[in-house]
């Protein structure tokens, strides 16, 4: 039991971070994700 809840504990931690990394450096406006001349916003 004691490592299942060290296995739970580790992926919260794991994917909080990786929410934190993915919106702050990947995630992008849509006015810059998709800037080419055949798009119109």
């Amino acid at each position: 039991m004691k490592s299942f809840i060290a296995a739970v504990v580790v992926a919260a931690i794991v994917a909080f971070g990786a929410s934190i990394v993915l919106n702050d450096f990947f995630q992008k406006p849509v006015e810059v994700a998709f800037s080419t001349s055949g798009v119109r916003l």
